[in-house]
């Protein structure tokens, strides 16, 4: 843990010609997708565009209907799912949740969640957690197989609009310290394109991809979101330069 893997010309995991169907609809039409290890790369679209079972294609969680997904020999994987909940009425402190599927020790549990600012919440119910703190914990537990490929889909759901970009800085962090590949899926366009080295733009088939300025550019990007949606991005790029506590205040520098 702690030792940043180098970026590998072939890919973590690729995908190519993807079709997914229900119902005689297509979900997902012809994408092609790939993750190298280093990167960070955001799978952004509208509700309903198919991101998550794209996710669940490339997870193994599902098998689509036509093409092909080749992953690295002996790929470790990592993933917060968009929805996680754990019954309220169970005590269950944040370290035991930590270690409930994993064979990793309490240290390398408690070390986690020091990485990713959560150390103090060591002992707390998990039923207790806002859902900032929650969603630190759930960083920390995918992280305990060393995974080389971390999957985060909608990482800040219930996270209040002022924490998600600090949430987001430390996702960029993880990236550095380890060295995985990073699939980010967002709706959450104008902070989470800045956290991106490369960004995949999803209405059932791919739309435009890229590095973030030139996705935000793009016709059929601005077609999806508005024409304002590359403003927005360009504004907050330039604007946003304080930071947050694990609460979600402006913390002063």
């Amino acid at each position: 843990m702690g030792q940043r893997r180098k970026k590998s010309q072939a890919p973590l995991i690729a995908a190519e010609g993807l079709v997914l169907r229900r119902g005689g609809r297509a979900i997902i039409e012809n994408v092609d997708i790939a993750v190298s290890a280093g990167e960070i790369v955001t799978l952004v679209g509208p509700n309903g565009a198919g991101k998550t079972s794209l996710v669940r294609l490339l997870l193994g969680l599902a098998a689509p209907d036509a093409g092909t997904i080749t992953r690295a020999p002996g790929l470790t994987i990592g993933y917060v799912p968009q929805r996680f909940s754990v019954d309220a009425t169970i005590p269950l402190s944040v370290g035991r949740f930590l270690t409930l599927t994993a064979s990793r020790d309490d240290a390398a549990a408690a070390a986690l969640l020091e990485e990713v600012g959560a150390g103090h919440l060591e002992g707390a119910q998990v039923s207790s957690l806002s859902g900032g703190e929650f969603q630190r914990v759930l960083l920390a537990k995918a992280l305990m197989g060393n995974p080389q490929f971390l999957v985060l889909d909608e990482p800040v759901q219930n996270v209040d609009f002022s924490g998600e970009s600090e949430l987001y800085a430390l996702i960029g962090t993880i990236r550095d310290t380890h060295g995985c590949g990073i699939l980010l899926v967002s709706h959450n366009l104008h902070v989470v394109l800045g956290a991106s080295d490369r960004v995949v733009c999803l209405n059932h088939h791919v739309c435009c991809s890229g590095v973030p300025d030139s996705v935000a550019r793009h016709p059929e990007y601005e077609r999806l979101f508005g024409a304002g949606a590359a403003k927005s991005y360009a504004l907050y790029a330039h604007t946003h330069n304080h930071s947050h506590d694990l609460s979600g205040d402006v913390s002063e520098d």
